[in-house]
């Protein structure tokens, strides 16, 4: 009976440490994600996504692919900052926007970048919702983050172009590294959409 009971306790042992080690991974896991898809500058990314009725996802996201959060990137395209901002659309945004003194360098500054970011998003999405022909939020959503990378007088472009001959978006895309970035976006969507319930 003693050894029957020691068996038992035994097993018992066993299924704890491996649900305890399997805890733990997942544990680690998620800990290890979180570093690779941080939540940085969140009050900023919060405060311009309520203000420009943007999704907080798809900013981080952006952000991911743009900079890393490294909030003095800077592009062999010159493009600055943890939303990689020209200096011609920072300055166009800038008048646009009403904000004063407004200096190159201000790019650099995390708010400011954001809030020029989350502004032009929604300048983009605009452009896009006054003539959707039937297409979805997601796919509108596509046009815009390939606008931010390729431009949005070529996206309008190749939007026509599909629409005539029937092709989808991300297969038309001429530009690979805007078809890349359209990818690597929805990646990491994905992935902090998963990570974090709520921000």
């Amino acid at each position: 009976m003693l050894f029957g009971l020691a068996k038992k306790f035994k097993r018992i042992f066993v299924v704890l440490t491996v649900v305890v080690l399997f805890v733990s991974a997942i544990s680690i896991f998620l800990s290890i994600f979180k570093a690779l898809y941080p939540i940085k500058y969140k009050d900023s990314v919060i405060r311009y996504c309520n203000e420009y009725q943007l999704d907080p996802y798809l900013v981080l996201s952006m952000i991911k692919a743009e900079s890393n959060f490294k909030e003095r990137a800077l592009s062999h395209k010159n493009a600055k900052g943890l939303m990689q901002i020209t200096e011609k659309t920072g300055v166009w945004a800038a008048q646009k926007m009403d904000i004063e003194n407004f200096k190159v360098e201000d790019l650099y500054d995390p708010d400011t970048n954001i809030r020029i970011g989350c502004w032009y998003i929604n300048y983009l999405e605009k452009q896009f919702e006054n003539n959707k022909n039937g297409r979805s939020e997601e796919e509108n959503t596509e046009l815009v983050i390939a606008s931010y990378n390729g431009g949005i007088g070529n996206v309008r472009k190749w939007v026509e172009n599909l629409e005539k001959n029937g092709y989808e978006f991300y297969e038309f895309i001429p530009f690979n590294e805007t078809k890349k970035y359209l990818k690597r976006v929805k990646n990491n969507y994905y992935i902090y959409s998963k990570l974090y319930k709520e921000i």
